[in-house]
């Protein structure tokens, strides 16, 4: 099984999209300002293939089989989260006629795991390890530092498989009014 991990594409949005939203969960309501499945599919797709937010395809690298998208990777540095939150704000903002603030996922000088998922069609092959050990690389590439992700508190799977890679629990944090862990990982450069 021939895995390629690769940057994503505009045209990547409709297999990607909703494997994001199945892992982010109620946080996709946040992040597009809509309620409904269909709204919000629709209008993360626009933000995917937009260059401002990050959730664009900019962010994104897809583990690609056969053809198809096996899994997701958003991923970038808690300076880029600065001015991508601001740009989704301010859009969510104008979108909605009233100020939208978006919840901080990741502390300053850091490298950060916004989503990592499979399909499930494809889930227990390793795909999930390979993307986090992409993120891995690409810090090490960019002269190492702290690498972090938020998991919820109930995804027990999840943390063993963070503690497995080395992650560690380093306190607790709050995304829409739900509890999560905020694990680091410390990647020294090549």
């Amino acid at each position: 099984m021939e895995i390629l991990i690769r940057k994503a594409y505009k045209e990547d949005a409709a297999e990607a999209i909703p494997l994001i939203m199945e892992a982010i969960g109620d946080i996709s309501m946040q992040m597009t300002g809509e309620t409904e499945e269909v709204a919000i599919t629709k209008e993360f797709i626009h933000l995917f293939t937009r260059t401002d937010n990050r959730h664009s395809y900019l962010n994104t690298y897809i583990a690609e089989l056969n053809g198809h998208v096996a899994g997701v990777l958003v991923f970038y540095n808690s300076e880029q989260a600065i001015s991508l939150d601001a740009n989704l704000e301010a859009y969510l903002s104008n979108k909605k006629g009233a100020a939208v603030t978006i919840d901080p996922e990741t502390a300053p000088g850091e490298w950060y795991i916004d989503t990592v998922v499979v399909n499930p069609a494809y889930r227990g092959h390793g795909i999930g390890t390979k993307l986090l050990s992409y993120a891995e690389h690409l810090v090490k590439s960019s002269g190492g530092g702290k690498l972090a992700l938020n998991v919820e508190m109930e995804k027990d799977a999840a943390i063993r498989l963070y503690n497995r890679l080395g992650f560690v629990t380093l306190c607790p944090w709050t995304i829409i009014g739900e509890p999560f862990h905020h694990m680091v990982k410390t990647v020294v450069a090549n």
